[in-house]
């Protein structure tokens, strides 16, 4: 398991060596609601959307917009009317209890509408540099066809086993490396397998041959 470990992180850190987030913002509130949005939505979209959002609103007069005007900004991402309501919500929180930033309060930001643990870990992990690995889509995919995790697996299942096979100072580095190995080689459909230096431990591409 050691040589698979430092096979993947090394694997990883040629692919993705300057790996990071990539939605766009500029203030800790702009990420956390990037975040919430991205929800079964490609950062791209999301991206677009946020730039018309926060052309018209920031944190403080998101907090006292009208739903339906979010919801027109917002509609490409999917599911808008819930999540103009999550954004709203959030927004009202962060301004009556933090004064608009986003604090580094676990507890509270599982709190808000919207913001699961996933959620939190990518914030945390890139706003206050708390290590951590977020298990989205990408992340779990890769996990489970590098038998790091099982099949049936939950994510927070993945995330502890993760946790637990990698080194602490890793966690939030690897967790981008895996979101763009998942996203731009390691693909749900027509992964690239032929050149990949990880199918010698690859589950998926053993069943394929």
């Amino acid at each position: 398991m050691k040589d698979k470990i430092e096979g993947i992180i090394s694997y990883l850190d040629e692919l993705y060596p300057d790996a990071r987030c990539e939605l766009n913002y500029t203030e800790d509130y702009e990420l956390l609601i990037a975040t919430v949005l991205s929800a079964q939505c490609t950062d791209k979209r999301v991206n677009e959307v946020t730039k018309v959002l926060w052309e018209n609103y920031d944190i403080f007069s998101l907090s006292k917009a009208n739903q339906k005007d979010i919801e027109s900004i917002i509609r490409p991402v999917g599911s808008y009317t819930k999540k103009a309501s999550y954004l709203i919500s959030i927004a009202k929180s962060l301004v009556e209890n933090y004064e608009g930033h986003v604090p580094n309060n676990r507890d509270y930001l599982e709190s808000l509408p919207g913001v699961g643990r996933k959620t939190c870990n990518v914030v945390l992990s890139n706003i206050y540099d708390v290590p951590a690995i977020a298990v989205d889509t990408h992340v779990e995919r890769v996990s489970k066809r590098l038998g790091l995790a099982y099949k049936n697996d939950e994510v927070f299942v993945v995330e502890r086993k993760l946790m637990k096979k990698f080194p602490k100072e890793k966690w939030s580095r690897l967790h981008h490396q895996l979101v763009l190995f998942g996203r731009y080689k390691c693909k749900a459909i027509k992964p690239e397998c032929e050149d990949c230096k990880l199918k010698e431990f690859c589950k998926y591409f053993k069943n394929k041959k």
